[in-house]
């Protein structure tokens, strides 16, 4: 089929260009075609996956295509923002997903045919309902810097990936039980009321005597272990301080720049303004002629700002209709097709739409600004000063490695070398240390080693390390003086948690004469309400219990429930209305039902094989690699 396709020559129109070079971009630029971080470097594995290894190259490419993504969504982007997204993290999973379900396809003897792939492409490639020929899908590709078989064998990837899922679900059924269960869990609610006694609200008259303290502990002395912990000692290159010892050059900061002008791009922006009026079950040519006398009103020199805040009725009219530089992306595409067409304080003819009619306008249009070396000199050293104090730390921690192997140890070796090395506190597996690692990826790796072992390069945000275990202190049972400042607040707590309870008892029966919301004044608790709880619901501060949803649904109307425990004390609630549903009410929409709820199984069943997936086939990311890559390129989105 793929060669018949080829000899099916067409036109393509320009406006489908656009549609199709954003699909590429956005879908395919991570398997390929995009730039390489540290051109020259050995190529590294960002991650083990069985016996296979992935590139680093993969891992860049995703991670810089989903940043360009948001920057075409946020105006303002730095890396507290990418990181908070947990972007670095989603892209490596989407790139391990894929190899495991392709690995599993390899397995199942799973494979896309010809015809699958060429019926695939030609639902991409269309213009007006037609595949544009293969002369012009190969024109596309070609701009794209892709070629026929680099396109085609991701898509077949693509198709094998979907294939291998579906063969994975394929098993899964929904019983007629299940279906009506699920239906009333999501469909039947109950109106709630209902007052939080928190255990923080209750006050203890006086304080814990030691004795009773004692005799807590040795109830519950089986709660109270001293974890283990290890020490050692540990070199490590700060990258902000080796920026000390490093100058860029001229030539560097210049050759980073010409290999990377596109980083330096300000993309074109548009700022838009809409006038916007709804159909709404109004006559239809009514709205038409209502959006065609304010168009006439416009050619006349009516100022279109004031017009759409006085006529327009969608959320933007109190801002004279004003749709920023970037919030109008979220119209239809025929708007955004429209709008691309428009010129600077042009206004648009009327835009019929599917649910109402509309006038644009463009206020604002700024072209594709090139920066200059010397708009972004600072910047651009920041990022050649960046690599290379990485690099110099890579190279310090190889020699270092070396050193330690050749000397049989760590700290010998970095006398010789002249390096300082520092000694940690007992910690316990994760314990951060502020200055050098936060996240606690040292303390980890001293929990990987056997005593006197050297651990492999340890990479955090601020730089990388080599560390040697020393100490080895094994769990053990606390002493009551060890654990006495614990076993205190855990008392207390239990003393908090029975007021709260005798609180609630008291409050059920006071609730005769006063309606909650006049007790939770009263006794300064907060009451609240919900006005459509479900089965299973997040609830306020109460979160999800199982308490709650037996109660909610199973208890007659207006009738104060018993205390019911949550987390942090106490409820009692009260139901004040139900909306339940009927078998009738479920024939009408059973397969619909059927299906939604049949994905979410299938959704569910390919989680847990996948999370199985993932421990079987052993899964080794390169968090040293991840790290260091992250630096990089989110160093990039500093303010």
């Amino acid at each position: 089929m793929l060669k018949a396709m080829r000899k099916n020559l067409k036109q393509l129109a320009p406006t489908l260009w656009i549609v199709i070079i954003a699909f590429l971009v956005s879908i395919f630029a991570v398997w390929g075609g995009a730039g390489r971080l540290g051109e020259g470097r050995d190529s590294n594995t960002i991650v083990t996956i069985g016996k296979e290894k992935v590139s680093a190259d993969l891992y860049v490419q995703g991670l810089q295509q989903q940043i360009e993504n948001l920057r075409q969504q946020f105006n303002e982007l730095d890396q507290n923002f990418i990181q908070q997204l947990n972007i670095p993290q989603q892209v490596l999973e989407q790139i391990i997903q894929r190899h495991l379900l392709l690995q599993v396809a390899r397995d199942m003897r799973i494979h896309a045919t010809d015809e699958e792939i060429g019926e695939r492409i030609k639902t991409v490639f269309q213009r007006e309902g037609q595949f544009v020929g293969f002369e012009e899908y190969q024109k596309i590709l070609s701009w794209n810097r892709m070629s026929v078989s680099q396109y085609e064998t991701m898509m077949a990837q693509d198709i094998v990936v979907e294939k291998t899922v579906k063969v994975l679900t394929s098993g899964i059924t929904v019983s007629p039980e299940e279906l009506w269960e699920n239906y009333k869990n999501t469909n039947e609610s109950t109106k709630l009321e209902y007052l939080i006694i928190p255990d923080e609200k209750m006050e203890i008259a006086e304080e814990s005597p030691i004795e009773k303290l004692r005799v807590y502990f040795q109830e519950h002395q089986a709660d109270y272990q001293i974890p283990e912990k290890r020490r050692g000692k540990y070199v490590f290159f700060n990258t902000e301080e080796l920026k000390t010892e490093i100058q860029p050059s001229e030539s560097e900061i210049k050759d980073y720049y010409e290999e990377n002008r596109d980083q330096f791009k300000e993309p074109p922006t548009t700022r838009v303004s809409r006038i916007y009026l709804p159909f709404e079950g109004q006559d239809r040519d009514l709205v038409l002629s209502d959006v065609k006398l304010l168009l006439d009103r416009i050619q006349q020199g009516e100022d279109f700002g004031l017009l759409a805040k006085e006529r327009s009725q969608d959320n933007k009219a109190a801002d004279n209709g004003d749709w920023g530089l970037f919030e109008w992306r979220q119209l239809s595409q025929q708007e955004q097709d429209i709008i691309a067409d428009l010129s600077v304080d042009e206004i648009s003819s009327i835009v019929e739409l599917a649910e109402g009619a509309a006038l644009l306008k463009v206020t604002e249009k700024e072209s594709e600004i090139q920066r200059s070396l010397e708009e972004v000199q600072d910047r651009v050293q920041t990022i050649v000063l960046d690599r290379k104090s990485q690099e110099l730390a890579d190279e310090k921690i190889s020699e270092l490695e070396k050193a330690a192997e050749k000397e049989d140890g760590l700290i010998l070796a970095a006398q010789k070398m002249g390096y300082q090395t520092q000694n940690t506190d007992l910690l316990k597996e994760g314990d951060a240390i502020e200055d050098i690692d936060p996240s606690g990826s040292l303390s980890r790796a001293l929990f990987s080693l056997e005593l006197d072992s050297i651990s492999t390069p340890i990479y955090t945000y601020k730089g990388v390390g080599l560390a040697v275990l020393e100490q080895i202190d094994p769990t053990r049972p606390a002493a009551f003086d060890e654990a006495q400042e614990d076993v205190r607040t855990d008392y207390d707590q239990e003393r908090r948690t029975a007021l709260s309870l005798e609180k609630a008892a008291s409050l059920k029966q006071e609730s005769t004469r006063l309606p909650l919301d006049q007790l939770g004044e009263k006794y300064d608790l907060e009451y609240k309400t919900a006005e459509e709880h479900k089965r299973g619901q997040y609830l306020g501060v109460i979160g999800e219990n199982a308490e709650v949803d037996d109660f909610s649904f199973g208890q007659p109307l207006n009738q104060f429930s018993d205390p019911i425990k949550y987390d942090q004390g106490y409820i009692l609630m009260r139901v004040l209305d139900r909306k339940e549903v009927t078998r009738e009410e479920f024939e009408e929409t059973k397969e619909t039902e059927r299906q939604t709820f049949l994905d979410t199984k299938r959704n569910q069943v390919f989680a847990s094989f996948y999370s199985k997936l993932r421990e079987e086939k052993k899964v080794e990311p390169n968090y040293g690699l991840f790290l260091r890559i992250n630096s990089e390129i989110l160093g990039r989105f500093e303010r």
